[in-house]
C-alpha cells in the first residue's frame, strides 16, 4: 500500500446517490453496508471519502471547506459534490455512528481549510509573479529577433495553453493512479473487518455447540428416564388390576408421560430454531443433527409403547370385566339349581310322610 494516502476514520453505512433525472429520489449503490473511510494525503494534503464495492470506487469525494455534511435524520445524513456533480446519501446503524462521521466531517472539512490558506500563502512567498495586479498584465506575445546571443523575454499564448492542458492531464493521471491504491487498501480494511466478525461468530458458534453438547445429555437423561416409566407401565399392564384406583393412577402416568413427550418435542424443535440461526461448524452441526434425529426416534418409539400399553390395559380391564359377567351369570345359575334341589326335597319329604 502507499504511504501517500492513508486512513484516518472508518465506518459501515449504506451508500446512497441521488438520482440524476429527478434530483429527489435516492438510489442505493448497494446491496449492503459498505466500509466508508476519511484518507489524508500527505503529499497533496488532501483529505478525501472513499468506499468501495467490489471493484469499484462508489464513493471519491475530495473534501472542500466549501461543502456541508447535513443530517436529515436521526441515523441518515448527505452532502454535495460539485466535483462529482452528485449528491451522495449516508445511512447509519445507528444514531450515534452519524454523529461521529458528522463530527469527522466537520474536522477534515476545517482541517482541509487551513491547508488551502497555508497553500496559498506559501505559493505566495514562492511565487511573486503570482501576485501581479489586473492593470499589470504583460505585454502581447513578442519573438526576439535579435540573433541567437539575446534571450528570449516572452512566451508566446499558445505555450500556456499548452502548459495548462499538460498540468490538468497530470492531475487528472495522478487522481486515477492513486484510485487502484485506495481501492486496495479500502477492500483491505473491509475484509479485515469481515474476518473479525466471522472469528466472533465462530467462538459463538462454540460456545453453542458447548452448550448444546449439555442439553443433548439432559435430553439423553430423560429420554432414560421416560423408558424406565414405561417398562414399568408396561409391567403393570401384564397383571390384572382388581382395583379402579390403579386404573385412575395408570391413566394419570399416561397423561403425565405424554405431556412430557410433548415439552420434549417443543424443545427439540426450538433448539433446530436456535440452530439454523448459528455459525457453527460442519462436523459438529452433523453430529447434533444425528443426535437430535435420534431423539426424535426414540421419543416416537416411546409413543408406539405407550399407544400399545394404553390399549393392552384397555383390554385387560375389558376381559377382567367379561370375567365378572361370566362369574355372575353362573352364581345365578348355581343359586336356581339350588332352589330347585331343595323343592325336590320337599317334594319326596312329603311323599314319604304320606
Amino acid at each position: 500500500f502507499s504511504c501517500r494516502e492513508q486512513p484516518i476514520f472508518s465506518t459501515r453505512a449504506h451508500v446512497f446517490q441521488i438520482d440524476p433525472a429527478t434530483k429527489r429520489n435516492w438510489i442505493p449503490a448497494s446491496k449492503h453496508a459498505l466500509t466508508v473511510s476519511y484518507f489524508y494525503d500527505a503529499t497533496r494534503n488532501v483529505y478525501r471519502i472513499i468506499s468501495v464495492g467490489g471493484t469499484k470506487a462508489i464513493i471519491n469525494s475530495t473534501i472542500t471547506p466549501n461543502m456541508t455534511f447535513t443530517k436529515t435524520s436521526q441515523k441518515f445524513g448527505q452532502w454535495a459534490d460539485s466535483r462529482a456533480n452528485t449528491v451522495y446519501g449516508l445511512g447509519f446503524a445507528s444514531e450515534q455512528h452519524l454523529s461521529q462521521f458528522a463530527e469527522k466531517f466537520q474536522e477534515v472539512k476545517e482541517a482541509a481549510r487551513l491547508a488551502r490558506e497555508k497553500s496559498q500563502d506559501k505559493t505566495e512567498l514562492t511565487n511573486p509573479a503570482l501576485n501581479i495586479t489586473s492593470h499589470q498584465v504583460l505585454p502581447s506575445p513578442i519573438i526576439s529577433s535579435n540573433g541567437p546571443g539575446e534571450d528570449k523575454l516572452f512566451r508566446s499564448q499558445s505555450a500556456d495553453v499548452e502548459i495548462t492542458t499538460e498540468k490538468e492531464r497530470l492531475k487528472k493521471m495522478l487522481s486515477e493512479g492513486s484510485v487502484s491504491e485506495v481501492q486496495w487498501e479500502a477492500e483491505f480494511f473491509s475484509l479485515q473487518d469481515n474476518n473479525n466478525k466471522l472469528v466472533a461468530a465462530l467462538h459463538e458458534a462454540n460456545a453453542n455447540v458447548d452448550q448444546w453438547k449439555k442439553q443433548l445429555a439432559a435430553y439423553q437423561e430423560e429420554t432414560e428416564t421416560l423408558r424406565q416409566r414405561v417398562a414399568e407401565l408396561e409391567s403393570q399392564g401384564s397383571h390384572d388390576s382388581s382395583s379402579e384406583n390403579n386404573k385412575e393412577e395408570l391413566s394419570q402416568t399416561l397423561e403425565e408421560l405424554e405431556l412430557l413427550i410433548k415439552a420434549k418435542d417443543e424443545e427439540i424443535q426450538m433448539l433446530k430454531s436456535q440452530k439454523c440461526g448459528r455459525w457453527e461448524a460442519e462436523g459438529e452441526r452433523e453430529e447434533t443433527l444425528q443426535k437430535l434425529q435420534e431423539l426424535e426416534a426414540r421419543n416416537a418409539e416411546l409413543e408406539q409403547r405407550l399407544h400399545l400399553a394404553e390399549q393392552t390395559l384397555a383390554e385387560t380391564l375389558a376381559e377382567r370385566e367379561k370375567m365378572q359377567n361370566e362369574v355372575t351369570k353362573v352364581a345365578e345359575i348355581i343359586d336356581v339349581k339350588i332352589f330347585e334341589l331343595s323343592e325336590i326335597r320337599q317334594g319326596l319329604a312329603k311323599l314319604v310322610e304320606s
